[in-house]
């Protein structure tokens, strides 16, 4: 919620009433245009924009609709809608959104709000910088499609590129910090810290409930820990960690969190502490900073267990706070508690060097709530740039810009001082300067009017952070704010006089002696030439939606369309830095603020947080949101969360994280909620009932009936509604979880509203709830957000990943009231139609009494696992079709759960399911015995060019049927990269960097 940080919403909106008005006024028709010098009134169709956008994103046109609504076997769109969603829910009046705007349009008024934002340069620091993203990565990776596209990894045949990406970056992660052990990102540095909060507590084995952070850690970091901490009620201490008593503190302690540099820059020596530390028994997390570590000694080298940070300054935009990765690592007997996804190095079938996700058990989904971790989606996107620049720049490039950086502050530091003022960390700085000043305000108002950002520490204290993209003028405008009465800047001369003193202004026992990005891959591609080709041989290794439909179900993986996707490079938007001045920002606000209002008209709720940088932080949010409320009552005992096995996975850690206890509520035989059941838990729980987490439709793909009920039961037993908003897809237009009687949901952007997977992030997970929770959505220590009693930060950065939140407005704009309705009519209609094809040759589970499902259905391949043939086997065998699996064994084991969302045309569900009904002929034969259950082409799949090319074939099948089942594909094929990876190799020989070539060859 936006009110605090923006003040009057009058405000914005009287600035809104002044943009064109078909972005403002619900369902707003053209007027008849007159053209002069005639009598004549001309019909405004002559005039009628050819760009609309709700005809290029959605994918069937009128004649598939028809032919795909005969064989549903209905006779309109209607009848099927009124078939699929039980009518008690329907809404009563249609979207009050404007209509769409064409594509040209909305571009340029978007441009206009974006010019309302003022970009200055911010040395405001704080875990934040600006960075030179090398064209080469921003217009083949951030820009391009065939990476922003992609799903995650989990099928490692077709995903081998960003695999290999994600590698990279775990390499450069553990190179830097010196730990042997690091993941493929996490949301960002706050969120990461409480990570590491947790893997303290779990290695104390829980009993140890006191976590030390120094106060001069980044104070966003701080409230994020504060926030995670209250759950597990672990007692976070903020303190100078100089002089904290750990010795008559060992009984409780867990751990202690420090920064490297520190916030106001200052450049400590933690070996000593470490020891100490560990001497009391408990476990060093360092957040640092990975710039500087090409010239400070690493965490791993003084004695941290964790290190983590945000690898943002590493070639990824500002972007208002996001998205950004966050790095992690550890030490190797912490791999196992290490959150988040994981590469490691396996081998396919045919013993070749594979690459997969690691330790997959580990996903929440499967722990459900026995998870510490919540984390659902990464960065990865981001991630891949930030491996690319390392990879672009390499060893030397690094250790130059770095030492460019903190040789620029060294001479800042030099003309300040000849300034006459005191600089407290002068001797032990990288690039961040705090300097002693009589006052902060008059010194920060002076360097705005050079459209520069400070950051004040305190009244009397302002700092400085420099980064690789100042240059000479830069360094020159930041000294004449600190010139005594104007006095010229003599830069030359200050240039001469730093020399020596920059020398030590590290200490000489933290400067880098140990090598880092030694791997060949790192000192290969520094021309752009080699690094276009390096990006490209990647690229053609994966699978996206460049090539075919991606029918996974619950993921909703449908068009980002371009036109979305341009905005967030803009530099109005990509160079601002998350605590810029309010004034500067005001482009940003007004955009979510209308954001904001849209998705509260959608989902009928009063008030919207877009904090939440994932669906299951937003899950967190909004159950953290609902505990407030409850406690404010005073009713903080009631602490029982019912959650039908039928919700979405990531469902029962979230309320574990959010402190609830988890009691799982049946479903019947046809897939609905068991309200026979719902009723026995509520009564038994009904004095500690806190909520009720419900996925609607449900995650079996429909629209329960019951769900009304459910919803009634639960408030009148005192508990309150949250409603996963995974599968909000199938409702815009047509329901709302507000009418439905829900009390607050969360949105996943990056399925319903457009923002790209990105081969497994970037997400956002913005909350929406009713008005008697909305004093409690998240706030923010930095930039005012939330209620008056607003629960800590979910987030590092107060609007989340807020420089994709415009792909999102973009969608809500251009789709207009009619074209997001209609949009969920031909989802429906979609999945639909392939259930109605598929159906006929396999079992499709939990469809209702109508025959219908929702957006999304199961088909079932239980019946052929006592001959052999499992959900594995047909996913694998599609990439041999070119497609990539439906959402496999969830949440039913060995099903495939599909989803084609409305993008997709008929012409592509028809090439989906001839392959499935081709590979169902092909499990025939197994099933009947004509060919052996083992050795088969089912089994054998994937099927790799080098295994297609071998010189010896002995398989009882021809390379024809392996590579070409279909006859399309002889012209249009896409060939997975290795052979089906080896999963249980992966996991009992853990390997999570890269390889030496070595040991490729080995």
């Amino acid at each position: 919620m936006l009110s605090r940080a923006l003040g009057a919403r009058a405000i914005l909106r009287a600035t809104a009433a002044a943009a064109p008005r078909r972005l403002a006024t619900p369902r707003m028709t053209r007027p008849i245009v007159r053209l002069q010098h005639t009598s004549k009134p001309v019909s405004a169709q002559v005039f009628k924009p050819l760009d609309t956008f709700p005809r290029r994103h959605i994918g069937p046109g009128e004649s598939e609709k028809q032919a795909m609504l005969k064989e549903v076997g209905v006779k309109d769109i209607d009848e099927l809608l009124a078939k699929a969603i039980p009518n008690a829910i329907r809404s009563p009046k249609p979207l009050a959104l404007a209509e769409g705007v064409p594509e040209r349009d909305l571009l340029k008024h978007l441009k206009s709000v974006a010019d309302k934002n003022k970009v200055y340069r911010s040395y405001i620091g704080m875990g934040y910088t600006d960075t030179v993203v090398p064209n080469v990565i921003l217009r083949n990776v951030l820009e391009n499609p065939a990476w922003y596209t992609q799903y995650t990894p989990y099928q490692p045949e077709i995903s081998q590129g960003r695999l290999e990406s994600l590698l990279n970056y775990q390499t450069m992660v553990a190179d830097m910090t010196g730990l042997p052990f690091a993941n493929a990102s996490l949301l960002d540095e706050g969120t990461a810290a409480a990570e590491a909060m947790l893997m303290c507590w779990q290695t104390g084995r829980r009993n140890k409930n006191t976590f030390v952070v120094d106060e001069n850690c980044h104070p966003q970091t701080i409230a994020c820990l504060k926030t995670r901490a209250e759950s597990f009620k672990i007692n976070v201490v903020v303190a100078d960690v100089f002089n904290y008593k750990f010795e008559e503190n060992k009984k409780s302690l867990s751990g202690v969190l420090v920064q490297y540099p520190n916030t106001r820059g200052t450049v400590h020596d933690y070996e000593a502490l470490a020891s100490t530390v560990h001497a009391a028994g408990g476990q060093v997390a360092v957040a640092t900073d990975l710039m500087a570590l090409g010239m400070l000694k690493s965490p791993g080298e003084f004695g941290a267990d964790i290190a983590f940070g945000n690898s943002q300054r590493f070639g990824v935009p500002l972007g208002f706070g996001g998205p950004h990765a966050a790095f992690f690592a550890c030490k190797e007997e912490q791999k196992r508690r290490m959150p988040g996804r994981i590469i490691g190095v396996s081998k396919d079938a045919a013993g070749n060097p594979a690459l997969r996700l690691a330790l997959q058990t580990r996903e929440q989904h499967i722990r459900r709530e026995k998870a510490t971790s919540n984390i659902c989606t990464a960065q990865a996107l981001l991630a891949n740039m930030a491996a690319m620049y390392a990879v672009y720049h390499g060893p030397q490039g690094i250790k130059n810009i770095a030492e460019r950086i903190h040789g620029m502050t060294g001479v800042l530091a030099q003309g300040i001082r000849e300034s006459g003022y005191v600089i407290e960390n002068d001797g032990a700085f990288f690039d961040t300067l705090s300097i002693k000043v009589d006052s902060s305000s008059a010194v920060l108002q002076k360097a705005l009017e050079k459209e520069i950002n400070l950051r004040a520490i305190n009244a009397h204290t302002v700092s400085i952070t420099l980064d690789e993209a100042v240059g000479q003028k830069d360094i020159v405008d930041l000294l004449e704010v600190f010139a005594k009465d104007n006095a010229p800047v003599n830069l030359e001369q200050i240039v001469a006089n730093a020399a020596a003193s920059t020398q030590n202004a590290v200490p000489i026992q933290l400067k880098r002696t140990s090598a880092y990005l030694q791997h060949p891959i790192f000192n290969s591609h520094h021309s752009e030439t080699e690094m276009l080709r390096y990006i490209h041989q990647l690229q053609n290794k994966d699978l996206s939606l460049v090539h075919s439909m991606i029918p996974l179900g619950s993921c909703t993986m449908k068009l980002n369309a371009t036109t979305e996707m341009i905005p967030i490079t803009w530099s109005e938007f990509a160079n601002i830095h998350p605590f810029a001045p309010s004034d500067q920002t005001e482009g940003y606000r007004i955009m979510l603020e209308e954001l904001e209002k849209d998705l509260e008209e959608i989902t009928g709720f009063d008030a919207a947080s877009l904090q939440p940088n994932s669906g299951a932080q937003g899950e967190y949010a909004g159950l953290r949101t609902i505990g407030a409320y409850h406690a404010a009552r005073g009713e903080g005992h009631r602490n029982v969360c019912l959650i039908p096995i039928s919700a979405h996975g990531t469902n029962p850690a979230s309320a574990a994280m959010a402190g609830m206890d988890v009691v799982i509520v049946k479903c019947d035989d046809n897939g609905q909620l068991d309200i026979k059941d719902l009723k026995l838990k509520v009564e038994k729980n009904k004095d500690k009932l806190a909520a009720i987490m419900i996925t609607y439709p449900s995650t079996y793909g429909m629209f329960e009936p019951g769900v009304v009920e459910a919803i009634n039961i639960v408030h009148d037993n005192g508990g309150q509604v949250y409603m996963d908003g995974a599968n909000l897809n199938a409702q815009i237009g047509l329901t709302k979880p507000a009418e439905i009687g829900a009390d607050v949901c969360h949105m996943n952007l990056h399925k319903t509203f457009c923002i790209p997977h990105g081969g497994g992030g970037p997400g956002m997970g913005p909350i929406a709830c009713k008005s008697h929770l909305a004093p409690y959505l998240p706030g923010h220590p930095i930039v005012p957000t939330g209620g008056q009693n607003a629960i800590g930060p979910v987030s590092a950065a107060p609007f989340g990943s807020a420089s994709i939140l415009p792909i999102s407005w973009a969608y809500i704009k251009m789709m207009g009231w009619d074209g997001m309705t209609e949009a969920t009519k031909v989802a429906l209609l979609n999945a639909n139609y392939m259930r109605s094809r598929l159906q006929e040759h396999y079992d499709v589970l939990y469809t209702n009494d109508d025959g219908m499902c929702g957006h999304e259905f199961i088909v079932d391949i239980r019946p052929f696992v006592p001959k052999g043939i499992e959900a594995i086997d047909v996913a694998k065998r599609l990439q041999d079709y070119g497609f990539h699996s439906p959402t496999m064994s969830f949440p039913v084991t060995n099903t495939l759960m599909i989803e084609p969302t409305e993008s997709e045309s008929k012409v592509e569900l028809d090439r989906f399911c001839d392959a499935m009904i081709s590979i169902r002929k092909e499990i025939e034969e197994v099933v009947s015995g004509k060919v052996d259950k083992t050795n088969n082409v089912l089994k054998n799949s994937p099927h790799s060019l080098e295994v297609m090319m071998s010189d010896k074939w002995d398989r009882p099948y021809s390379r024809e049927l392996a590579a070409f089942p279909a006859q399309r594909l002889r012209t249009n094929k896409f060939w997975p990269s290795v052979s089906r990876v080896d999963d249980a190799y992966g996991d009992r020989n853990l390997m999570c960097t890269c390889p030496s070539p070595e040991e490729y060859l080995e």
